[in-house]
């Protein structure tokens, strides 16, 4: 009878030892599997020049009467849209902000006491141009230091550039960033004297839009130029082939 136990025992350890083994052999091929993989970066870049301009500016009037300020202000107003009217600037691309109001003080130290003189009532008011023709609203920012000739004081912003079909862009530059990675990827397996089987994975980089020739970094979540009016766009896709 004990002889039949200890040769039920060392049939289990067997049986143990053998499917232990199994389960090892099986998850090293599973491993060394999920590791032939090909992994390639495709990239992809595009030059383009905005097609919408955004630019802003503003004026002000000071008094110690606030409706005088008011009735001053006004009139600089029309002074400044009949002017952007008259270098073509249309109505519908012309936006006059509502009016700020602001009480200006004269600060200083008497007698180690901190004390204001009221100056006067500050109005200030802003008009956004936004346009597709892009070399006309340049050249109006350029010139609307002219409007000083007038007595008003007018503070002119530099313009932001924008591009209304970025959709399309990133869509066509994805595509040619996925070719641009497949290449690279047919080409590695070419030279293994292997052949490029499935998409295991895709990861998408982020979308950097730069001034061209310029110092802008690219960002962490992805950089936007409004600065420069001709402008490059880079992604990158991050793709995952099995070889064959």
């Amino acid at each position: 009878m004990k002889e039949i136990k200890t040769i039920i025992a060392v049939g289990i350890a067997a049986v143990a030892v053998i499917v232990a083994a199994c389960v090892l052999g099986s998850a090293y091929l599973g491993r060394g599997k999920s590791e032939r993989k090909i992994e390639v970066v495709g990239m992809a870049q595009k030059d383009f020049v905005s097609d919408l301009i955004v630019w802003n500016g503003s004026f002000s009037k000071q008094d110690m009467d606030m409706k005088t300020a008011f009735r001053q202000l006004k009139s600089d107003e029309e002074i400044v849209r009949k002017y952007l009217l008259s270098q073509g600037v249309a109505e519908n691309e012309m936006v006059f902000s509502s009016v700020s109001i602001d009480k200006d003080y004269d600060s200083y130290y008497e007698n180690n006491h901190y004390r204001q003189i009221f100056k006067g009532y500050l109005l200030r008011q802003n008009v956004t141009i936004t346009s597709n023709d892009l070399e006309k609203i340049e050249k109006v920012s350029r010139g609307i230091s002219s409007l000083i000739d007038n007595g008003i004081e007018f503070e002119s912003r530099s313009p932001n550039f924008f591009y209304t079909k970025l959709t399309d862009l990133k869509l066509k530059l994805i595509e040619e960033a996925t070719q641009d990675g497949r290449s690279r990827a047919e080409k590695i397996a070419q030279n293994a004297n292997a052949k490029l089987g499935k998409l295991v994975s895709a990861d998408l980089g982020v979308f950097q839009i730069t001034g061209q020739n310029s110092n802008d970094e690219y960002l962490w979540g992805g950089a936007y130029n409004t600065s420069s009016k001709n402008k490059t766009a880079n992604i990158t896709v991050r793709l995952k082939f099995e070889p064959k």
